[in-house]
């Protein structure tokens, strides 16, 4: 069943992800409602720029929320009608998990069963959540599919990712709210998080400083471009998931239910080899790179690779943005917002 939208909520509209998402449907002419905690988890900076970009636009609308804060997440609620609920906050990261796991706790199960609980109050038509392609774990059967089994996280991350399907799945069984579950593999882009590779090492490259490359450079990455996401993400918002009739409990398939909720990869089904990325990098920036080499970090895993058959089924829809052609779009935003302090 499909159905359009006007008015759509966003969670983490500061963040990467939620500002290029907000941005396309504002475009689209919808009214968006943006909600973000600005943690500093990274540069608020770089979310204050997203916002003034987002603020151009009659039909955006902000609140300064935290999603941990139940009656402060009500009040965005109240009075107001979404069409769809579009989840894309959450303390992000791996290797920031092994520091800090109680943000994890906070922002992704507290404040996730706090959404839930608001859409489920709030009558809302279709929640779309953020999951990661970390849930996959240790898992090496290639490339990951939906209805793989995902029962062995190798971080903290992960797991809050999985409990978020999990939480997702009980509320539409229960409750009959439509979810829908979205396993982003490697995003990067224009307005990138500073925490990621391709930001890192950009950086680090300008300036004459080393890039640390974990497992010697030969990581796999998945490595999906941000107009391919948000394309994604803005397809699966107007397809509402229906109960599968051909759903087996006695041998269930991960990526189905007899819930109105389904999960989907979305990634560029093109894995590249971090030495791979690094060369191409390389070249755009017209410098050499100084390669520090370590030895993989706890919770990391050494390959991604996304099945995204469902999703094309689903929506007819595959990524296909080149990663050349994708970092040279980030090297130009990057050079300009950090050579004149702010950049379309």
């Amino acid at each position: 069943m499909d159905f359009k939208f006007e008015n759509v909520l966003v969670t983490g509209a500061a963040g990467f992800i939620g500002y290029h998402l907000s941005r396309r449907l504002l475009s689209d002419g919808c009214r968006v409602t943006g909600v973000d905690n600005l943690t500093p988890y990274y540069d608020v900076g770089l979310k204050q720029a997203r916002l003034e970009q987002l603020d151009r636009f009659s039909g955006f609308s902000f609140h300064r929320v935290d999603l941990a804060d139940e009656n402060a997440l009500a009040s965005v609620f109240s009075g107001e009608r979404f069409d769809v609920v579009v989840n894309l906050a959450a303390q992000a990261g791996v290797r920031y998990s092994l520091k800090n796991p109680q943000a994890y706790v906070s922002s992704n199960l507290t404040g996730f069963v706090n959404l839930l609980e608001a859409c489920r109050h709030g009558r809302i038509g279709h929640l779309v959540f953020a999951s990661s392609s970390s849930v996959y774990g240790s898992n090496t059967k290639m490339p990951f599919s939906v209805h793989d089994n995902v029962d062995h996280p190798v971080s903290l991350y992960a797991a809050s990712k999985k409990a978020n399907e999990l939480m997702a799945h009980t509320y539409s069984h229960l409750f009959g709210l439509a979810c829908t579950g979205l396993r982003f593999f490697t995003v990067y882009g224009p307005w990138g998080r500073p925490d990621m590779a391709l930001f890192l090492f950009t950086r680090a490259i300008l300036e004459g400083q080393p890039i640390q490359v974990f497992n010697h450079g030969k990581m796999k990455r998945d490595f999906t471009y941000i107009d391919d996401i948000v394309e994604g993400v803005v397809r699966i918002m107007g397809r509402l998931p229906e109960p599968d009739p051909a759903f087996r409990s006695d041998a269930p398939d991960p990526g189905t239910s007899t819930a109105p909720y389904r999960i989907y990869n979305i990634g560029n089904n093109q894995p590249v080899a971090l030495e791979r990325f690094i060369e191409i990098l390389e070249a755009v920036l017209g410098r050499e790179a100084k390669k520090e080499y370590l030895d993989m970090q706890p919770g990391d895993v050494p390959a991604t690779y996304a099945n995204i058959d469902d999703l094309i089924e689903a929506v007819g829809f595959r990524p296909k943005t080149a990663l050349r052609i994708g970092i040279e779009r980030f090297v130009k935003w990057y050079r300009s917002y950090y050579d004149t302090g702010g950049s379309e």
